[in-house]
């Protein structure tokens, strides 16, 4: 039973966020700082979830090896990212070259 209430909690606070920003979105002004500020958390979310599963991809301690076909796929996909800036090409070699290396190195 408390499961079901705790789960219907974040429902009711998820919603009432969701609308609340609905609801006020127009009226509501940020100064350019913060907007600003707001552009960067896509970035860092992903690279939040991202890096802790390259470095250290069964839990444990970083494994900063090239025995690792996780760090291995996300230093491609940074190197063709810096390099193109085309996200598409990015996320094809990561993945290209993390299937690779899992395949026929760690084969």
């Amino acid at each position: 039973m408390s499961y079901v209430l705790i789960i219907l909690g974040m429902a009711l606070i998820t919603w009432l966020i969701r609308t609340t920003v609905f609801i006020v979105g127009d009226r509501l002004v940020f100064p350019p700082l913060v907007r600003t500020a707001l552009g960067f958390v896509p970035v860092t979310v992903l690279t939040a979830i991202i890096v802790p599963m390259a470095v250290s991809p069964h839990g444990g301690g970083a494994e900063l090896t090239w025995r690792n076909p996780q760090l291995v796929g996300a230093l491609a996909a940074v190197l063709v990212s810096a390099l193109t800036r085309r996200p598409l090409l990015t996320i094809a070699v990561g993945l290209a070259v993390f299937f690779l290396w899992q395949g026929v190195v760690l084969g």
